[in-house]
């Protein structure tokens, strides 16, 4: 009897194995996903049929139904705001931008203020500022959040707002903030401030979701000012870790009608996230002079598209003469990858700045296995080396940039809510290719003699590595 049980359980296995793989061939976003599952659940169905069910889902399921819905609330409020925004509308001058908005299912802003915001003291100086003139309301996420002495200056900000009879909506991603205690978010919701995680299951109804991520770092205050970037909220951000050392790191700091794309990805995230549909401030506040165009871009696995990954790939194929991209993970998809030896074909100045110290080793060995043909087409690869390389930017020839969230990785493409200012204006350019120079200067090139010379088992993980990357 037992091992008729036994044999019934292991046909069992096989069988929602196979089911499995074929689900995986279906529904993967990429081909090496699609090869990687199958092989796993195929071969080995003990462990990779619970991991392809709690790790491998394509899409996040649930996230948009409430605002598809015709008759929702959400929906309403959006048309309603939508309307409010076209007389701020710039007019798309190229194909370029109208492929950006889009991907971002928002429009082009004008009357905007961009500030670039580098490193920790600037961004956390400007951050606290803002709290601190907020009159209505402060809407704040972020992917890590320590109780350390800077999660601890936030927690002072943020009560401050909520003594003065501002409302508070605090929110955090339940794996990147798993570390922050219980008591750091009592401490802010006994004074008022409302307090979520972001939680990429919710109940039975959406229970094998857990491979994704809300990677957005998100403050707006009152509707009228935001930031995004790549800063998350601990004492290493600031260069005080001695694991990491000096922290390289761009924000962004917005003024105008650009803020709410900014204040509708919370928005939404915070509606998932409770249920709620918190009452914001939906009339733009265009800034005078000076004057930048802004388009924010959402994206994550709720997406139809690929946003993210087609968003590189746009602003790839749009450059004519620099391509500059900053990128602490660099694991591009290959339609990534061939975009960028295309550019460098064509002549343009492709540079790919990324860091010297790996912070994750499975990515940073991935890089190994197709640097050679990167460097053979002329994409030029460099490492950071004063400390950790952790911002998110690309220029654009002397016209465009972006400063936001995504890195280069399968992860940020296909797994995690991300967000990204796309600011197609020569005057922000020009601040960011000064930026950059300043970086590239304390860089060391690779050459395609260093990676070639790496012992055979170095390529063997590495190779491994990469393999691997669209699961991770």
């Amino acid at each position: 009897m037992t091992s008729w049980l036994w044999g019934t359980g292991l046909l069992l296995i096989y069988l929602v194995g196979i089911v499995s793989a074929v689900m995986a061939l279906m529904s993967s976003r990429t081909s090496q996903g699609a090869i990687a599952w199958i092989i796993s659940l195929l071969t080995f169905p003990y462990v990779a049929v619970p991991a392809y069910w709690f790790f491998g889902r394509p899409r996040f399921y649930g996230y948009v139904s409430a605002r598809g819905e015709r008759d929702s609330v959400l929906r309403q409020v959006l048309n309603r705001y939508r309307s409010n925004m076209l007389p701020f509308c710039s007019p798309s001058l190229t194909s370029d931008i109208q492929a950006v908005e889009q991907l971002a299912m928002m429009p082009l802003t004008q009357h905007n203020h961009a500030e670039l915001l580098i490193d920790g003291k600037a961004t956390f100086d400007s951050l606290f500022a803002g709290i601190d003139r907020a009159t209505h309301y402060v809407l704040i996420q972020f992917f890590i959040v320590r109780n350390d002495a800077l999660g601890r200056q936030l927690q002072y900000h943020l009560e401050q707002a909520a003594r003065r009879g501002v409302r508070v909506y605090f929110l955090y991603d339940e794996v990147g903030s798993r570390k922050l205690d219980e008591g750091y978010l009592k401490d802010l919701s006994c004074l008022g401030v409302k307090v979520s995680a972001f939680r990429s299951s919710r109940g039975l109804k959406h229970p094998f979701q857990l491979n994704f991520r809300n990677h957005r770092k998100v403050l707006v205050v009152d509707g009228e000012q935001g930031w995004l970037g790549g800063f998350n909220v601990g004492v290493e951000y600031l260069g005080e870790s001695r694991r990491h050392g000096p922290w390289r790191d761009t924000h962004l700091m917005l003024e105008g009608p650009s803020v709410l794309g900014l204040q509708e990805a919370f928005w939404e995230d915070w509606h998932w996230a409770t249920g709620e549909v918190i009452n914001l401030h939906w009339q733009p506040v265009a800034m005078s002079a000076p004057s930048h165009d802004v388009v924010i871009v959402p994206s994550g696995p709720a997406d139809r598209l690929d946003t993210a990954s087609l968003l590189v790939q746009s602003l790839i194929h749009s450059a004519n003469e620099r391509l500059w991209v900053t990128s602490p993970y660099f694991v591009p998809d290959q339609g990534v990858q061939d975009a960028l030896r295309l550019a460098a074909m064509r002549g343009v100045d492709v540079r790919v700045m990324i860091p010297e110290r790996p912070d994750h080793v499975l990515v940073f060995l991935s890089a190994f296995s197709f640097l050679p043909d990167m460097l053979r087409a002329g994409v030029k690869i460099y490492r950071y080396l004063p400390g950790f390389l952790h911002q998110k930017t690309i220029l654009i020839d002397n016209h465009s940039a972006t400063v936001g969230t995504i890195n280069l990785d399968n992860r940020s493409f296909r797994l995690n809510f991300e967000i990204t200012a796309f600011i197609p204006s020569p005057a922000f350019a020009g601040q960011m290719r000064l930026m950059l120079e300043e970086d590239f200067a304390q860089c060391r090139r690779v050459s395609l003699d260093e990676i070639q010379q790496r012992p055979l088992w170095k390529k063997v993980i590495s190779r491994a590595a990469y393999l691997m990357s669209p699961i991770q």
